[in-house]
């Protein structure tokens, strides 16, 4: 039996999960998995079994748990969650004392976990240098250049790896949730709270929400001026041959220049362009997708179609479904 205040319960505790309060830190995720958590052990069946959960923040003396589900027993926490931020994470501060009562927490067993932003806050501890991570698609490019050492791995809604547990975009801190649940209180249990809340199992890709954001401020001119005549040319270009022509390089120079600067090579930046336009053609009209092939640059449809689905990790008829609002 456990011990919640003066009360006795039945139940039998699985886990003891702390989570993080950072500045910036999204208060509506770390009340959402406390929900979350809750209503999990009320669907374990017979055999009543209870995830406990606690917050905690930095206080003067180091580490402070200011709220726990089943006060009055010492803590040995089991997993640490780095909510989302809700300021971005250029201004998010590093916070040295919390990386190393996190470091310290996993050297004692803890399974150390991250939504979104949150990775900005696990990535301090070192962690997961040489380690698989993810993180909101939009953040991606800075964790990689702020914590280059990390493997990105920013396609994936979640990366389990054991002691290391990330999430990715906002909102992910649901399928991270399920994603314990499942491990902590069986898939069964998992699928119930996922039916209770109306929300899906752990989704597995991320790629279908990211968006494609170019980046022009990376100072080589020439390599901004072939991205120009990309967008304003893509669906009438029949190659990037002409491009280091056009830039008065070689090859070889301009192909390493173009990677340098936009992280992409000449040929996948030109099909990034190509399926934003498609995308959003998908989604705000009711043309044919043959014709919205045609349209951004494909002659080949079945071509089209497998490189969007490459892409977005859904066909076009099935994307247009999930997102389209044309009516």
């Amino acid at each position: 039996m456990t011990m919640i205040g003066s009360k006795m319960t039945n139940e039998r505790l699985v886990a003891d999960i702390g989570l993080l309060i950072y500045p910036g830190g999204a208060l509506a995720a770390i009340y959402g998995l406390t929900d979350l958590f809750q209503i999990a052990g009320d669907w374990t069946g017979e055999e009543k079994r209870a995830i406990r959960v606690s917050h905690w923040q930095l206080g003067a003396d180091g580490m402070d748990c200011v709220w726990d589900s089943h006060p009055g027993t010492a803590h040995r926490l089991t997993h640490i969650i780095a909510p989302p931020s809700i300021i971005m994470p250029e201004r998010m501060q590093p916070a040295p004392v919390i990386a190393d009562w996190m470091r310290d927490q996993h050297s004692q067993g803890a399974t150390l976990c991250s939504v979104c932003a949150g990775a900005f806050v696990l990535a301090e501890t070192g962690l997961i240098d040489g380690r698989s991570a993810t993180t909101h698609w939009a953040f991606a490019r800075q964790l990689a250049e702020r914590f280059p050492k990390i493997h990105l791995a920013d396609e994936h809604m979640v990366v389990d790896d054991g002691d290391i547990i990330t999430a990715g975009g906002i909102l992910a801190w649901a399928d991270l949730g399920l994603t314990l649940v499942d491990r902590l209180l069986g898939p069964a249990t998992m699928l119930a709270t996922a039916r209770f809340l109306l929300i899906e199992p752990p989704r597995q890709s991320q790629r279908v929400f990211a968006q494609f954001i170019p980046r022009f401020d990376h100072g080589d001119d020439a390599v901004r001026a072939s991205q120009h005549h990309i967008h304003a040319h893509a669906a009438n270009m029949q190659g990037v041959a002409d491009l280091a022509d056009q830039a008065g390089m070689t090859g070889r120079t301009f192909l390493r220049r173009f990677r340098t600067a936009t992280g992409l090579t000449p040929v996948e930046y030109l099909q990034q362009v190509r399926i934003a336009k498609a995308r959003e053609a998908l989604e705000r009209t009711l043309a044919p997708v043959d014709r919205i092939a045609w349209d951004v640059g494909y002659s080949d449809p079945a071509a089209f179609r497998k490189l969007f689905q490459k892409l977005t990790g859904l066909p076009p008829a099935a994307y247009r479904q999930q997102f389209g609002i044309a009516r």
